[in-house]
């Protein structure tokens, strides 16, 4: 007689059960639904940054092929830090090498608050030396501000 009770409990457990599991089901799926939104909305940043630096290489191209804009030197320091922070592959590295060289050749020199310390006689010496360095990587650098103009990576 008592088996009435015990179908009628087991029932009401059963639609507690399935309750709870629609409940958390749908709780799964908002939080999935919330993280593919953030992961587009990071996707986007990130192509941003992308397109941005990207267009940053495009403008120091350019003004290295403008000689009087920029020198050779800050410009491939520019370049080589843009090309790092984007990840290039390694055949990018190497088929924009001279922007690496020259960078790499010219970095012990100080810049900025380094360079407004020194006196005029190191300043002389260092602009003669990156002078000299650019002359000897002009054409290479020229050729890779032609070359990578119109790229995106």
């Amino acid at each position: 007689m008592w088996y009435p009770y015990l179908i009628g409990v087991a029932v009401i457990i059963i639609a507690v059960l399935t309750v709870i599991a629609v409940r958390l089901q749908l709780k799964v799926r908002a939080q999935e639904a919330e993280q593919r939104k953030k992961l587009q909305a990071l996707e986007q940043a990130a192509a941003e940054k992308r397109k941005r630096i990207n267009k940053s290489i495009q403008i120091i191209a350019q003004a290295a092929l403008q000689e009087e804009q920029l020198t050779l030197t800050e410009a491939s320091l520019r370049i080589r830090v843009l090309l790092d922070s984007l990840s290039v592959e390694e055949s990018v590295q190497k088929e924009f090498v001279a922007f690496y060289e020259l960078a790499k050749a010219t970095e012990h020199i100080p810049i900025l608050e380094e360079w407004k310390a020194l006196s005029l006689k190191k300043r002389l010496v260092f602009d003669k030396e990156r002078t000299d360095l650019e002359e000897k990587y002009r054409e290479l650098v020229l050729d890779a501000a032609r070359r990578i103009r119109g790229r995106h990576f």
